[in-house]
């Protein structure tokens, strides 16, 4: 008899739902993690009374209301709306693109003005079928957007020029002709009041979680002690890259605490110029007091610059780069994983894919569901 049902590699949202779902279902786990802290890339600290999310923003939507009711059982979710804003050069313009952003651009008032505007763009640039990314932002907003609110960012973001990215990533980019200016369409939204580590801390309650520890460094070791692993690390990190790594982009953040109780004005304000380094400022305080004034009650603030780097192995991988090399390579590692039948890859990583946390979670209750039926 071994001394666990599942050992579950990797304390963030996969690993915790999995072993939430497992210890309900009476099963023994322990759960390990590399890291000193639970939560993941979810991660929010404690700085002078402020939740800042230390691996980047995260914001939770979802218009999945199986998740949605799972997951409020762990967190009370305040009514925080995503409304970024854009810094061109010190012109501010409303994120996602919307009747704001239309009128102070070219200064229409209608949304047949800024339809009309946007296809006489369109039809200037000659653009029918888009073939990479820049062609695709032009057919959705017209060049001037493109070229002032689109261009820098995404090529800061990812490093390449928008002729060589897909045109699928930016499909997903809300375009409105209404004065709404929520950038996700999604039914419910909000951040965990007492932030992400208190919600994946009420996840992993009464389970045995073991920081600090490397569990590829002592694989047979672990791998003796349970039944089956749950995996929700880097799947060419688990083959120890025999088939070469998985490329990624990744995020360096540079955080300031500041002696002011307002430093923007709103968590996110992107720089969509090429000529500002980072991609964009994070004002972590903004996520859980409003818009209103209740986050002046706190003397202090605290700011994250983002700059968007290419990714080595040991570095903390943030994108999977899902062009069709890294995705053959990935289905080779997924071919020699579902060999491996005691193990079960989950997650961001596991699966190299780009996972909104609410898909995270549907795909960890799924998982959980199949396994421990």
């Amino acid at each position: 008899m071994k001394q666990y049902d599942y050992l579950v590699v990797g304390a963030g949202l996969y690993g915790a739902v999995f072993a939430q779902q497992a210890k309900e279902k009476g099963k023994k786990v322990l759960v390990i993690d590399k890291r000193p802290q639970i939560a993941g890339n979810v991660y929010t600290e404690d700085v002078e009374g402020i939740h800042v999310h230390k691996y980047g923003a995260h914001i939770f939507h979802t218009n999945n209301k199986q998740v949605w009711e799972y997951i409020t059982k762990f967190a009370e979710f305040n009514r925080f709306t995503n409304s970024p804003v854009a810094n061109y050069k010190g012109e501010l313009y409303s994120l996602p693109f919307n009747m704001y952003t239309f009128n102070k651009m070219w200064g229409v008032v209608t949304p047949d003005e800024a339809a009309a505007k946007i296809e006489e763009q369109k039809q200037a640039a000659g653009i029918t079928e888009p073939k990479n990314l820049e062609e695709q932002a032009i057919s959705l907003v017209g060049t001037d957007i493109y070229e002032k609110l689109v261009k820098g960012y995404t090529e800061k973001q990812w490093g390449r020029p928008c002729t060589e990215l897909p045109a699928f990533i930016i499909k997903r980019l809300p375009v409105r002709l209404t004065f709404d200016n929520n950038y996700f369409n999604a039914l419910y939204q909000g951040i965990p009041m007492g932030g992400y580590t208190k919600m994946v801390a009420n996840l992993l309650d009464g389970i045995e979680v073991k920081l600090g520890t490397d569990y590829l460094a002592h694989k047979p070791e672990y791998d003796a002690m349970a039944e089956k692993v749950v995996y929700t690390g880097a799947i060419d990190a688990y083959f120890d890259y025999k088939l070469g790594a998985l490329e990624y982009r990744s995020v360096r953040f540079e955080t300031e605490l500041l002696d002011k109780s307002n430093f923007q004005g709103n968590a996110a304000v992107n720089y969509t110029d090429a000529d500002t380094p980072w991609t964009r400022i994070i004002e972590h305080k903004w996520f859980e007091f409003g818009k209103d004034d209740a986050g002046n009650d706190l003397p202090k603030t605290v700011i994250s610059r983002e700059y968007s780097s290419e990714w080595k192995v040991g570095d903390e991988p943030y994108y999977p780069v899902n062009d069709e090399k890294n995705s053959a390579l990935y289905q080779q590692y997924k071919n020699l994983g579902e060999k491996e039948s005691h193990v079960i890859f989950g997650g961001r990583l596991g699966e190299y894919k780009y996972y909104d946390m609410d898909a995270v979670i549907a795909s960890a209750l799924a998982m959980s569901e199949k396994e421990l039926a």
